[in-house]
């Protein structure tokens, strides 16, 4: 098994460019190698903010313009797709029913799997390109019979292969990272763009969720759900408190409950459940949060799907740490059971299956049990 090889012939390839240094990098990367790169920003906001707030949001025309010098500067053609219509109804729409529904989502995997790797590689086949490249750290790699396989990025520490796990065959035999080899930090990584000439090597990396630039979830999902009061209770139904809206919790959630009575034993209390139907959140003990096994819908995987039970490691969240799992599909739902409890799981986020560094696949957790109740 070896990492992807150089093909016989340079690649056509349409490389997603968001204005930061390390699509940017991964851009001249694949233009050195010797493929015809085209760059392509995604206009993914309707109305794009001019300037970004520090380190937070993206797709702005400030980040557009990013782009558009880099691809100057590394001398490929360069483009801007709009696609906010796309992403507001896949993502954001997405995002915002979840929650509604009670849910955690993660919207990097549903941008990854409908934008990037289905509206975005489809458009991109349709006019010629062999590959779509981004500046994940991941790794593709080609086995013996030629098949793919998405690997942990060489550097686990900056490893994005949670967020990758909803690629399918078909999108992986068009997928590039060429930052998947790279054992550096951050900074060698900016001092290669500095290098390269790029003027985004001091560019702040953008973080939390790229549609919510000031990053208060809460406040962007009350101004799309409105405002309605309801009870935190123990798990007896004891009413401790109340909140403005249920969606603004996730399971495992411990700051901001505003409870004013105290637990019994005197210790934090943790969000436990949400309830959409009665507009309830359940608070109670850490040692309640404990999760045994889960069922997860909607697999997507990385290859053959798996045929009877397996041993895996689990991935829960995107810089989550990896746990041991025994894993099967029955009936299209991933039945996972952990070796030892795991705290912290909610239904809408994703599992990631791990066989060593290879992505098997993911699902949508749906479910979880408990160890002290079935939830």
């Amino acid at each position: 098994m070896t990492d992807t090889p150089q093909p016989s012939r340079p690649l056509r390839v349409l490389a997603a460019m968001s204005g930061g240094v390390d699509s940017a990098v991964a851009a001249a990367r694949a233009a050195e190698a010797g493929h015809d790169v085209t760059g392509v920003h995604l206009a993914l906001s309707a109305n794009p903010q001019s300037f970004r707030t520090g380190a937070r949001g993206c797709c702005t025309i400030e980040d557009s313009r990013d782009a558009r010098r880099a691809a100057d500067v590394i001398g490929i053609p360069f483009y801007v797709w709009d696609l906010a219509d796309r992403f507001r109804e896949d993502v954001v729409e997405d995002f915002v029913a979840e929650y509604e529904a009670g849910r955690t989502p993660n919207p990097c995997l549903r941008c990854n799997e409908k934008i990037k790797f289905a509206a975005l590689l489809d458009k991109a086949l349709a006019l010629g390109f062999d590959a779509v490249c981004t500046g994940h750290y991941a790794k593709v790699i080609v086995t013996a019979d030629g098949t793919r396989e998405l690997h942990r990025a060489s550097d686990l520490a900056k490893d994005q292969s949670y967020v990758l796990g909803v690629l399918d065959d078909r999108q992986l035999a068009h997928a590039m990272f060429p930052l998947g080899d790279t054992v550096t930090t951050k900074d060698e990584i900016r001092a290669e763009a500095e290098r390269r000439g790029l003027a985004v090597a001091k560019k702040p990396d953008s973080h939390d969720i790229c549609f919510i630039a000031d990053g208060d979830t809460q406040g962007f999902l009350a101004r799309r759900l409105g405002r309605a009061e309801g009870d935190i209770v123990d798990e007896a139904g004891n009413k401790l408190g109340t909140h403005e809206g249920a969606y603004g919790y996730t399971i495992g959630q411990r700051k901001g409950l505003r409870i004013g009575t105290p637990a019994p034993d005197g210790k934090p209390r943790y969000v436990l459940d949400i309830s959409p139907v009665t507009n309830t959140v359940t608070v109670g003990p850490a040692t309640a949060l404990d999760v045994t096994a889960l069922r997860a819908v909607n697999p997507r995987w990385c290859g053959a799907a798996p045929t009877g039970p397996g041993t895996y490691t689990a991935q829960l969240r995107a810089h989550g740490d990896e746990t041991p799992v025994t894993a099967e599909l029955v009936d299209g739902t991933l039945e996972v059971t952990f070796t030892a409890p795991v705290r912290g799981v909610a239904p809408g986020q994703a599992i990631v299956l791990y066989d060593d560094t290879r992505v098997v696949g993911s699902a949508t957790i749906a479910s979880t049990v408990r160890a002290t109740a079935g939830v």
